[in-house]
C-alpha cells in the first residue's frame, strides 16, 4: 500500500510538471495519463465497490469514494482538464486508510502480544532414551507427565510432581510479581517458568485448560456488542443510503429549479460537483471504524490489567454501575481461616468422652492425662472431633480445622457424612451422631447453644443431640480491601454493600475495618439472591446498574442474577470463568474499582468519537451543500476525522495509571 501511494504521488507530481493545463494535448490522452496514478492508488477501492454492488451491499465507503472520484474525473474532462483534485482525494483517502490500518493493527498486536499464552508444544520424556520430545499439546492425555524447562510456558494445567520454581503470571493477572511453586502445588497453563525444571502431571486436556478458556473468552468478546455499537451499525445502514439520496437530490433539483422556475442557467456541473463533495464528506468511516475500535481497545486494556471482560456490552454496563455488592469470604477477606479459640462445654456428660478416648491417638492421650475423667471434652478432643467430621468437606473453614488438627492417624470410624448447605455437616463417628455447623443447625436440631465473647466465625458442635462446645475461626481482610472501597467511591459508585453468611458481630467488625456502612449477615445462599433482587429492583427505577463481586464458585446464582457478575481470584477456576461476566485473574479487590474506571474511560472515548464525528460531518455536509466546501475539505471531513477518532480510540488501551 505504501509503495502504491508513493508511486501515485510521484507520478501525479510529474504529470503536473510536464503537462500544464495549457499544454497542447488531446483531452482524452491527458485523461488516460492521469488515470495511471489514479488506478495505481485506487484500483482496490474500485474493485471493492464493484463487488459490493454485485453482492447487493452498495452503500459503503468504497462505493462513495468510487462515485465521487470518478464523477470528479468526468467533470474535469468536461470542464477544465484538471484531474489533480480527484486523484488527490483518492490518494489522501488511501493514506488515511494506511494510517488507520496501522493504528488498528498496533492495538490488535498489543493485545495479541499480551495474550500470547497459547503454548506451541509440550515436552514429554521418552521412557526408553530419557530425551525430551516436543509434541502438540492437544495430543497430551490427562495424567501424563510433562516437563517444563526454564523460560517455557506451562502448556497444560496440572500438579507439580517434581521440582520448584518461580512463575511469571503477568499475562494472566497483569502483575509482575512472580509466584513461587513447589512439588504438590497446582499450576495452570499460560504461566512462564522462570527458573528450575518442573515435572507436571496434567489434570486436564489442553482444550479444557485455563489458557484455552481465556483465549476463547478474549477472542469471542467482540461478538457481544454494546448498545452503542449496535446503534452505530443501525445508524450506518440508514445514514449512508440517506446521504446518497440527498446527494442525488442536490445534483438534480437545484439545476431543475434554476431552469424551470427561475429561468436561469441550470449550472449542472457546479451542482454535480457539490453533490460529489457531499458524498465524500458523508462517508461514515470515523463512526464505523472508531467506535468498535474504542471497545476493542478498552477490552484489550482491561486484559492487560488482568481483567477479562466477556464483551463490550458488559464494558458499557460496568460504566453505569452505581451499586457494588461484595461477598465477604474470599472476596474482601482472605478466606484462609485459622482456629483462634476452642471452647468445650464442660457441663456436658462424659458419656461420649469415654467412648472417643478409647480410639484417640497417642497425641491426644498425652493431652488427656491433664484432664479429670468426666469433666467433658478437652480443647484438643473437641478439635479432634470437629476435624474428623470436616475431613471430606471442601469449604475453607473445613481446611482450617484440618490444618489446626493434623493428627488423623487413629481408629475413629467416620460414616454417613452428610453436608447440609447453609447449615453444616452431620456424620457418625464411632457410632455416635456428631453435628458440626452454625447456630442455624443447632436451632434446627433443637439444641441449646452458647454465645461466645470472641469475635469470629463460631462453629458449634453437638454429640447425640447434646451441645459439646464450639470452635472460633477467624478470617482477616485482604490487603487492599479497604483501599478498594475508597477507590470505588472515587469511581462514582454510590453504594457498597457486603453480604455474608457469618454472624452479625463478625460481619460488623469486617465492615467497620473496611469502611463499609451497609451489610447483611447470617444469610443462606438463597438469602443473598433475595438481597440482590431487592437492590436490583431499586436501581432499575433509578437507571443505575448493580455489580456483584464473589469468588465465582459458591456465588454462581448471584453472579448470574446481577447486571454484572464479577468473579475474583479466578486464576484456574472454571466455575468463575463460566459464571461471571467479568473475571479478575487475581485476588486483588482493587481490580474491581479499576475495571469500573477502565469502563468509564472507554465510554468517555466512545461518546467523544460519536459527538466529534457526527458534529464535524454535519457541519461539513452543510458547507458542501452550500458550495463552501471543496474536495479537500471533504477529504478532511472523511479521512482526517477518521484518523483523529481512531487515535483517540487507541487511548482506551492505556490503563496502567488508572
Amino acid at each position: 500500500m505504501l509503495l502504491r501511494i508513493i508511486a501515485a504521488a510521484l507520478m501525479l507530481i510529474a504529470l503536473n510538471y510536464y503537462l500544464p493545463e495549457d499544454a497542447p494535448i488531446n483531452s482524452f490522452v491527458r485523461l488516460a495519463l492521469y488515470l495511471v496514478p489514479y488506478l495505481i492508488v485506487g484500483h482496490d477501492i474500485l474493485i471493492k465497490a464493484f463487488k459490493g454492488i454485485k453482492h447487493g451491499q452498495i452503500f459503503d465507503e468504497n462505493f462513495l469514494m468510487a462515485v465521487a472520484t470518478l464523477g470528479a474525473l468526468a467533470l474535469a474532462l468536461y470542464y477544465n482538464n484538471d484531474y489533480t483534485e480527484a486523484i488527490a482525494v483518492m490518494l489522501f483517502y488511501q493514506t488515511g486508510e494506511l494510517f488507520q490500518g496501522y493504528a488498528v493493527g498496533k492495538s490488535r498486536r498489543s493485545i495479541s502480544d499480551l495474550m500470547d499464552i497459547r503454548p506451541d508444544y509440550a515436552n514429554i520424556e521418552n521412557a526408553e532414551t530419557g530425551e525430551l520430545e516436543q509434541v502438540d499439546p492437544d495430543e497430551v492425555e490427562i495424567g501424563s507427565v510433562i516437563v517444563v524447562q526454564a523460560g517455557e510456558k506451562i502448556p497444560i494445567d496440572g500438579i507439580i510432581t517434581e521440582g520448584s520454581s518461580s512463575l511469571n503470571t503477568s499475562a494472566l493477572t497483569g502483575e509482575s510479581v512472580p509466584r513461587d511453586v513447589k512439588t504438590g502445588d497446582e499450576v495452570i497453563s499460560g504461566c512462564i517458568n522462570l527458573n528450575g525444571l518442573l515435572k507436571v502431571k496434567t489434570t486436564r486436556e489442553f482444550g479444557e485448560s485455563t489458557a484455552s478458556k481465556i483465549l476463547d473468552l478474549v477472542e469471542n468478546a467482540s461478538s457481544r456488542k454494546s448498545k452503542s455499537e449496535n446503534f452505530i451499525t443501525k445508524f450506518a445502514r440508514v445514514y449512508t443510503p440517506a446521504v446518497c439520496i440527498s446527494a442525488l437530490a442536490l445534483a438534480i433539483f437545484p439545476p431543475l429549479v434554476n431552469l424551470l422556475v427561475l429561468n436561469t442557467a441550470p449550472e449542472w456541473g457546479q451542482w454535480i460537483y457539490r453533490a460529489l463533495t457531499f458524498l465524500v464528506i458523508s462517508c461514515p468511516c470515523a463512526l464505523v471504524i472508531s467506535i468498535p475500535l474504542s471497545f476493542f481497545a478498552g477490552l484489550g486494556g482491561a486484559s492487560r490489567a488482568g481483567i477479562l471482560i466477556k464483551g463490550s456490552n458488559y464494558l458499557e454496563t460496568l460504566s453505569q454501575v452505581k451499586c457494588v455488592v461484595f461477598d465477604k469470604t474470599g472476596t474482601l477477606t482472605q478466606g484462609v481461616f485459622d482456629v483462634s479459640a476452642v471452647h468445650p462445654d464442660h457441663d456436658k456428660s462424659s458419656e461420649f468422652h469415654d467412648e472417643i478416648i478409647s480410639h484417640m491417638s497417642e497425641h491426644d492421650h498425652e493431652h488427656h492425662e491433664h484432664h479429670a475423667h468426666g469433666a467433658g471434652l478437652s480443647d484438643e478432643e473437641l478439635l479432634h472431633l470437629t476435624a474428623h467430621v470436616e475431613r471430606y468437606s471442601t469449604h475453607p473453614i473445613a481446611s482450617s480445622l484440618r490444618k489446626a488438627y493434623p493428627h488423623e492417624a487413629d481408629d475413629c470410624v467416620i460414616e454417613n457424612v452428610e453436608e447440609l448447605s447453609g447449615y453444616g455437616i452431620r456424620a457418625m463417628v464411632n457410632g455416635d451422631e456428631v453435628c458440626v455447623g452454625n447456630f442455624r443447625m443447632m436451632d434446627e436440631l433443637g439444641i441449646k447453644w452458647h454465645e461466645c465473647h470472641k469475635t469470629g466465625t463460631v462453629i458449634h458442635v453437638a454429640i447425640n443431640g447434646e451441645y459439646a462446645g464450639h470452635v472460633i475461626i477467624s478470617d482477616v481482610a485482604k490487603r487492599g480491601a479497604k483501599e478498594a472501597i475508597s477507590e470505588l467511591k472515587d469511581a462514582g459508585v454510590e453504594r457498597v454493600v457486603m453480604l455474608t453468611g457469618d454472624a452479625k458481630p463478625v460481619a460488623n467488625e469486617v465492615a467497620e475495618n473496611l469502611g463499609i456502612t451497609e451489610f447483611h449477615a447470617e444469610l443462606l445462599p438463597a438469602g443473598k439472591v433475595i438481597e440482590v433482587e431487592k437492590l436490583l429492583a431499586y436501581y432499575k427505577k433509578s437507571q443505575g446498574k448493580l455489580a456483584f463481586v464473589g469468588d465465582g464458585i459458591n456465588d454462581a446464582p448471584v453472579l448470574s442474577r446481577a447486571d454484572v457478575g464479577i468473579a475474583m481470584g479466578a486464576m484456574g477456576s472454571d466455575a468463575a470463568i463460566e459464571a461471571a461476566d467479568v473475571v479478575l485473574m487475581d485476588d486483588d479487590p482493587l481490580k474491581t474499582a479499576k475495571a469500573i474506571k477502565i469502563a468509564k474511560k472507554c465510554m468517555r472515548i466512545v461518546y467523544q468519537n460519536i459527538y466529534f464525528s457526527i458534529g464535524v460531518k454535519l457541519l461539513c455536509l452543510l458547507l458542501g451543500a452550500l458550495g463552501l466546501a471543496n474536495m479537500w475539505l471533504a477529504v478532511f471531513a472523511d479521512v482526517g476525522v477518521m484518523l483523529i477518532a481512531v487515535l483517540n480510540a487507541i487511548r482506551a488501551l492505556l490503563v496502567k495509571n488508572i
